[in-house]
């Protein structure tokens, strides 16, 4: 495995520095520029449109952030450019914007959203954009289907993995008991061959992310909001992805 110690060398701000009291949304231009004066490592969420250009955004819909409405991809990349935030005049930006807009000043982990489907489209795209970007940066996913594309069209871009311990919440409907476990305790490594984990705060006292920051796994922790979090994270990870105050 190559040298993954910069993933780990600063705070990762979690959909960029965002401050929605000061104007700042999430995943937007402004979030990220705010990340990078700060000199935080910046994470940020794909999509895929319509016409299969990766988006950056959260949701799989637009009503919570924008004036839109149903789902990101059953637009185009041009109609989601187009379409205007509630709370900001930043627009979506696509993944090559990003790219063009960090230009190497800080390390980014971009992490790959998922309709538990099996559809590797996403991954192909953003591991070839990644692949040819003049910078730190790591691609992640929850969905561990994702990641075999990522190291066969790009494998020296980072592949990490995203999880918890419980995904029997109601994020996760159409889980079998099975895949959850396989989930939680990380058991797919054989298929997804992750190099990084990024495990939820809460969980961080599991088995399964102990094990592989002992094997050398450089271990991120999602999402770290208060002081009792930030003590849990210094204790078990490497690195802390946070937001609501700067570390």
């Amino acid at each position: 495995m190559s040298d993954l110690s910069w993933l780990t060398a600063r705070p990762v701000a979690h959909r960029g520095l965002h401050d929605a009291a000061a104007g700042i949304v999430e995943n937007t231009p402004s979030a990220v520029d705010a990340a990078i004066a700060a000199g935080y490592a910046v994470e940020v969420d794909l999509q895929l449109s319509a016409d299969g250009v990766p988006v950056v955004f959260h949701d799989s819909t637009l009503e919570r952030l924008t004036m839109g409405e149903g789902p990101v991809g059953v637009r185009t990349a041009a109609e989601l450019e187009a379409l205007p935030f509630k709370a900001t005049a930043d627009r979506m930006m696509r993944l090559d914007d990003l790219l063009a807009r960090v230009a190497g000043r800080v390390p980014l982990v971009i992490e790959l959203k998922s309709a538990w489907e099996a559809n590797t489209a996403l991954a192909a795209r953003a591991a070839d954009r990644v692949a040819a970007y003049d910078g730190q940066a790591a691609l992640m996913s929850f969905d561990p289907r994702l990641l075999p594309t990522v190291r066969e069209r790009a494998p020296q871009v980072p592949r990490g993995i995203v999880a918890e311990f419980d995904f029997t919440g109601e994020d996760w409907p159409g889980l079998n008991p099975f895949q959850r476990m396989t989930l939680g305790h990380l058991l797919h490594w054989p298929a997804s061959r992750f190099q990084f984990v990024a495990y939820r705060v809460a969980d961080l006292g599991a088995l399964a992310p102990h094990i592989t920051r002992r094997l050398g796994m450089p271990l991120l922790t999602w999402t770290v909001r208060t002081a009792e979090e930030r003590a849990r994270a210094t204790r078990y990870a490497d690195q802390i992805i946070f937001e609501g105050f700067r570390p």
